[in-house]
């Protein structure tokens, strides 16, 4: 879905980032809109650090943009949450002709991403049949019920198993499909959901080994903003899990609503110290290295 998004959006993608990332409350906004659109923060956080490398966007734009694609990121996980498995199947079986008939147009673009679209869907509807013989199998039950109340160890494995799918949304449907199941409260999962935010930046942090000490400062800064995020809430995780109880009568949407309303209040709690961020960025890492 993502590789079809981007295909459509890619020139246009680039052109917004470039256009519209004027101060860091339109960099944010642009870099929510792109990335609701494309459905990958980390793509548009890989881009971002290309143009600051080639010193087409400044450090506190590219913040900006950072702080936006972090609420983006979040549409992908409200789908997710929503029961619409009836419709997978035919969006796949669309999706496919669209994209076998276009033969390289827009229009198998737009095919391959409905096609990606659906398939998403058949996962999350297969998920609960593949979960099902594991939550009778003891090592698996004790291995969920040891994270119940070690919200540090949840936060670390979330991160881990992020940082190697490289997508926080693919990991928080994983977060999804075991609350539908029953096989995690919601403590623990706003616990994994913490720590998807900080193994989301693992992918910016390798695209930024070969960059400029620009560049490494807009990884450094994705890094930061969701470690100090995720750091504050952490200690308030039951108190958090308690206030998301009134957003939705049903565990799976209560999982996404936290993974949303925590995006959303860390990127707007940053985003009026931008520029004093940056400052601090460029003490911490020399222009000259």
């Amino acid at each position: 879905m993502q590789g079809g998004l981007e295909h459509l959006a890619r020139g246009k993608m680039r052109r917004a980032l470039l256009r519209l990332a004027g101060t860091p409350f339109t960099a944010a906004l642009t870099g929510l809109i792109i990335t609701a659109l494309v459905q990958s923060s980390t793509a548009v956080s890989v881009l971002t650090i290309g143009f600051v490398h080639a010193r087409v966007l400044t450090l506190p734009q590219a913040i900006g943009i950072i702080l936006g694609a972090n609420v983006g990121t979040c549409l992908t996980v409200q789908l997710m949450s929503l029961d619409i498995g009836c419709a997978a199947l035919p969006a796949a079986v669309a999706g496919s002709i669209l994209w076998l008939a276009g033969r390289g147009t827009r229009v198998s673009s737009a095919g391959r991403a409905l096609t990606g679209f659906g398939l998403i869907f058949l996962g999350l509807e297969a998920l609960p049949l593949a979960f099902d013989p594991w939550a009778h199998e003891p090592w698996f039950v004790d291995l969920l019920s040891g994270l119940r109340g070690h919200y540090l160890g949840a936060a670390a494995a979330g991160a881990v198993v992020t940082g190697i799918l490289h997508s926080s949304a693919t990991s928080t449907g994983l977060i999804i499909a075991l609350a539908r199941e029953e096989l995690l409260g919601l403590p623990t999962a706003v616990a994994f959901i913490l720590g998807n935010n900080v193994g989301t930046c693992f992918t910016a942090i390798l695209a930024s080994l070969g960059s400029s000490p620009a560049g490494k400062k807009v990884a450094l800064a994705h890094l930061l903003i969701n470690l100090a995020g995720a750091a504050a809430v952490l200690p308030f995780t039951v108190q958090f899990a308690g206030l998301i109880t009134a957003t939705s009568p049903e565990l799976p949407g209560q999982v996404a609503m936290a993974h949303t309303i925590f995006n959303a209040a860390s990127s707007l709690a940053f985003l009026p110290f931008v520029h004093p961020f940056a400052a601090f960025l460029d003490r911490l890492v020399p222009c000259q290295s």
